[in-house]
């Protein structure tokens, strides 16, 4: 079983997470681990819960209210034409939505399916590089917390 949203999460809160782009009021941002859809982001809460109905109302509202932000966040700084979210929690099994922009130029027919559509040897293709994806976070963030 995975661990990664929780590891990710501590060492966001010791700030030590290279691929953290920004805190939000319900979690943490992060570029995802597959960039092969530049600017791929992950949401997780702070703290960690099983899913979202672990959440009242009010903090549920606060996660999907933020989600929605860091989507109109990748439109505006990436020229996304569309985001799409999953809040899936199979394989880490612990609140998580993944946050994926996409692009008029990918080829029509994984433009028109899931993000995971993707052939896995292109989605493990282009990895998070923190060199190369350092601008890109900043960018995000500025448009997250402007």
């Amino acid at each position: 079983m995975s661990k990664l949203i929780e590891t990710q999460v501590e060492l966001a809160r010791a700030g030590r997470e290279p691929s953290l782009i920004c805190r939000v009021p319900s979690g943490w941002v992060l570029l995802a681990g597959m960039q092969y859809l530049r600017g791929y982001c992950i949401l997780a809460p702070g703290p960690v819960v099983p899913s979202i109905n672990a959440l009242d109302r009010a903090r549920r509202a606060e996660f999907l209210c933020d989600m929605t932000v860091v989507g109109d966040a990748l439109m505006s700084a990436l020229g996304a034409y569309r985001v799409n979210y999953f809040i899936g929690g199979n394989s880490d099994p612990v609140l998580h939505a993944h946050i994926v922009p996409r692009y008029m130029d990918e080829p029509g027919k994984l433009r028109r399916g899931g993000p995971w559509s993707y052939p896995q040897e292109m989605m493990d293709g282009v990895r998070f590089y923190l060199e190369r994806d350092r601008e890109l976070m900043c960018q995000l963030a500025a448009a997250i917390q402007g």
